[in-house]
């Protein structure tokens, strides 16, 4: 990129990956790295457990501060999505089989044991195929990094001893935060035990910095002297990954809430071994429905599988871009927003080409890599969509489709495919949440005169009338002859008496979609509950 498309840091588009790739820049500055040396930005993956909606999350924000860097910048960089399979494994995942035989091996490195799906030659390696297969799926540009690789290699043999060499300035940071049981045998090493294979959580002995070793004592009173390099012992959690900072030269690595003072931590132990702590950003957690923390032991949120069984996944983008240092609710219910969200910022980017700032601040530049074509949009919207299946009930894509070719006899699936993918994905959401959920009201006196005025009204329109702003015109001015104020509340009769929900669409679109009789017949059938209702009551 030349030097006169670089965008000028005083006038940044108003977008967080741009404040990101800001902070990322002045810390590339101050190593003063070379100007062809890319910026290495980090993920990080605990392959215990398969692959989240949290791993695609902290993959797609980073990666959109890495877009924003290389759009202000020039400069290149690199995402390692670094996989840590030389942790022991201290549970076995309640969504794993052969539970049992995990247990055999309990405290093992991730990457020495068994892979309990009897796919992979470990579990680690089955877990970091899904991982990869997973960011694949997704389009993501990376670089896959195993920790048992890198340790076994002599990756970070050169940092290992270095953190021999301030063993005892890196327990002073830590042991403060510990209890006093775990502050009396803390090292960052934990060496592997040449015989059972644990990773061994003990108090060393000794250090020879000249051979690069440890000496310990297991449990059973023998003394081992192992060496901390070629794959012998790893580091402690927060050591580990300071240690990770230090030997790559990790420029970028973003991190959730829960994870502050380890953040914290791990930068005072990486100044300690020499080097510099990265730029990042603290995202928030996600709660589910009822505002609590969302857990992947208990299950109480969104799996990735679950919401592209309902919305595309451009829209997860969407949601994932929204504010992320602020606490979201990711549950069912916020996925049609999502999806409108991404639809309108497609439209919006549509008219800001010639407006390259505001272009750049919008999420849909980011969640397409800067480059939006035509197949990106839909000329209807998710909530259109659901609110078309809910008043025809709607159980196939195909009876959503002869609505939409009277609306627009071009669309198709071929023509809009976004269009097509929220066809199919509204049928399914439809069945799932909105059908269960419809709770139809009675119209009460003046509700009825209202309806009943625009069922007439409705009824003596020439010919198949389908402009939206005429048929919207038209229910604002039978609303206000019936005197509702505020007119939002005629538009919720609506949506209550005819469509069994609380919100709805935008009506005068809904009766240009649906149909003008089709419309009416849905009006006269809701006025005939509401007369059987009465006589009920009165018979009662």
């Amino acid at each position: 990129m030349s030097d006169q498309n670089r965008l000028d840091p005083a006038s940044l588009p108003k977008a967080w990956p741009f404040e990101e790739a800001a902070k990322l820049a002045a810390h590339v500055e101050r190593k003063a790295l070379p100007a062809d040396a890319p910026a290495l930005l980090e993920t990080g993956y605990g392959p215990s457990g398969l692959p989240h909606i949290g791993t695609f999350g902290e993959v797609a924000r980073t990666s959109w501060v890495r877009q924003a860097y290389t759009r202000l910048t020039g400069r290149p960089t690199r995402l390692l999505a670094f996989s840590d399979d030389m942790d022991a494994l201290r549970k076995v995942p309640d969504n794993v089989p052969n539970g049992d035989m995990l247990r055999q091996h309990l405290g093992k490195p991730l990457s020495r044991i068994p892979d309990p799906f009897g796919t992979h030659e470990s579990f680690a390696a089955h877990n970091n195929a899904r991982l990869r297969s997973f960011l694949d799926g997704f389009g993501f540009e990376y670089e896959f990094a195993s920790s048992t690789e890198y340790y076994a290699s002599g990756r970070f043999d050169a940092a290992l001893r270095r953190v021999l060499e301030v063993h005892d300035e890196i327990v002073a940071v830590i042991a403060p935060t510990l209890g006093p049981d775990r502050r009396a045998t803390y090292s960052p090493v934990l060496p592997v035990h040449p015989r059972t294979g644990l990773v061994m959580q003990v108090r060393m002995d000794g250090i020879d910095l000249v051979a690069g070793t440890v000496r310990w004592t297991d449990e059973d009173g023998e003394t081992f002297e192992t060496p901390v390099t070629g794959g012998h012992a790893k580091m402690q959690w927060k050591a580990d990954w300071a240690m990770r900072w230090f030997a790559l030269g990790v420029d970028y690595e973003m991190s959730g809430k829960d994870l502050i003072d380890s953040v914290k931590l791990s930068g005072k132990i990486c100044r300690i071994l020499g080097g510099e702590a990265p730029a990042g950003l603290t995202y928030e957690l996600f709660l589910d429905e009822n505002g609590q923390k969302i857990s992947k032991s208990k299950g109480n949120g969104i799996s990735v599988e679950e919401w592209l069984r309902y919305a595309p996944a451009e829209s997860l983008g969407q949601y994932m871009f929204n504010a992320p240092q602020r606490a979201k609710r990711l549950f069912f219910d916020v996925i049609p927003k999502a999806a409108d969200e991404y639809l309108a910022n497609v439209a919006r980017a549509r008219a800001q080409e010639a407006d390259e700032s505001a272009l750049l601040a919008n999420p849909a530049w980011f969640i397409h890599a800067g480059r939006i074509d035509d197949r990106a949009g839909s000329p209807l919207t998710f909530a259109m969509l659901l609110n078309l299946a809910s008043a025809a009930n709607a159980d196939t894509p195909d009876v959503l489709w002869r609505f939409i070719h009277r609306y627009d006899a071009a669309a198709s699936p071929e023509t809009c495919p976004m269009l097509a993918r929220l066809v199919d994905h509204a049928i399914v959401y439809y069945a799932d949440f909105v059908r269960p959920s419809k709770t139809y009201r009675e119209p009460d006196a003046r509700e009825r005169a209202a309806l009943a005025d625009l069922a007439e009204t409705l009824r003596g329109l020439e010919g198949d009338a389908t402009d939206p702003d005429m048929l919207q015109n038209l229910v604002f001015e039978i609303g206000k002859r019936h005197g509702f104020e505020p007119l939002r509340s005629w538009f919720g009769c609506l949506y209550e008496v005819l469509l069994g929900q609380k919100e709805g669409p935008r009506f005068g679109i809904f009766i240009g979609l649906y149909g003008v009789a089709e419309t009416v017949a849905l009006i006269e059938a809701a006025l005939l509950r509401a007369v059987a209702g009465t006589a009920s009551v009165a018979a009662g």
